[in-house]
């Protein structure tokens, strides 16, 4: 083919831009187009108005999925292996092996267990702060924490890679604070043990984003429900309270997650977050400033 019949046949540049030589085809109208005029589809590239005619067709529920996976994310998804769901699995799994060697596990347990009247020297001289957090290293037995174990495996391997290591870790946290601050006001001369506030937490979080994102919450939902009723039912011996509370901080957070997404936002995250845990800890003085509001 020579110089001028290359120039004369028009397949050989873009029909939008007939100055520009191409060779790559729209995978839709086959007609050739430049870079510019080239927008990524599932299967190769298809020009600007084969786009608009696929927007067109889409149906109600196909744009709203398009907007909701377009929008900036809560956060950037964390690449490998969920090392922060792995590792509260570990060190939980070595702390309840720990409380089963005869002469130690005892005093283990006692010193990680959370029983209210421990955190206020008023009412036992003594303060002891670290048991808000550390109950949820501590279980009544194998089938407690396989259980809960199992809970936060099957979420956090879904959950973590979404959020990222350090804001899953904060959620988890923050839920297990949140189910012993609810302990307290609502259960002060109860001794609790166990991490199914932060799991409730974790199934409260994965409510909020999950319909944020548009997916199926039903199962979860299902799931969250009979659990929590299970919590009121005479005889299963389960606190309930670490579970209500345990939902409500993992469903704020999530909230805040899901509203702060964007980077330059996330100044304001970490505030929120900060808001959060100082509202949990100022609740905790309501049994020194208004002892009559709490539930014994």
């Amino acid at each position: 083919m020579s110089t001028q019949d290359f120039q004369r046949n028009r397949d050989n540049f873009c029909y939008r831009h007939p100055d520009r030589q191409s060779f790559v085809l729209c995978q839709r109208c086959l007609r050739t187009i430049c870079p510019e005029c080239q927008t990524q589809a599932a299967v190769g590239v298809i020009c600007p108005e084969c786009l608009r005619d696929q927007q067109k067709a889409q149906s109600p529920a196909q744009k709203k999925a398009e907007r909701r996976w377009s929008r900036p994310r809560a956060v950037s998804a964390s690449s490998g292996r969920p090392v922060v769901t792995y590792s509260i699995i570990g060190i939980t799994a070595f702390v309840y092996l720990l409380t089963l060697i005869p002469g130690v596990g005892g005093a283990i347990q006692d010193a990680l267990y959370y029983w209210a009247p421990l955190l206020y020297p008023e009412f036992r001289g003594t303060s002891q702060p670290w048991r808000l957090l550390t109950v949820a290293l501590v279980h009544s037995g194998i089938w407690h924490v396989g259980l809960n174990m199992l809970a936060l495996w099957m979420i956090g391997r879904s959950l973590e890679p979404l959020l990222g290591r350090w804001r899953f870790l904060t959620l988890y946290l923050l839920s297990a604070l949140g189910g012993s601050v609810a302990v307290t006001l609502l259960s002060f001369t109860t001794p609790v043990v166990g991490a199914s506030g932060a799991i409730f937490g974790l199934f409260g979080a994965l409510l909020v984003i999950g319909r944020h994102i548009g997916a199926n919450i039903a199962g979860i939902a299902l799931v969250l429900g009979i659990n929590l009723v299970i919590g009121f039912i005479p005889g299963f011996n389960v606190s309930w309270q670490a579970h209500v509370g345990g939902l409500l901080v993992g469903l704020l957070v999530a909230f805040i997650y899901t509203r702060t997404r964007a980077l330059r936002q996330r100044g304001l995250q970490i505030g929120l977050l900060v808001a959060v845990g100082a509202g949990l800890v100022a609740l905790l003085f309501v049994p020194v400033v208004f002892p009559a509001l709490v539930i014994l």
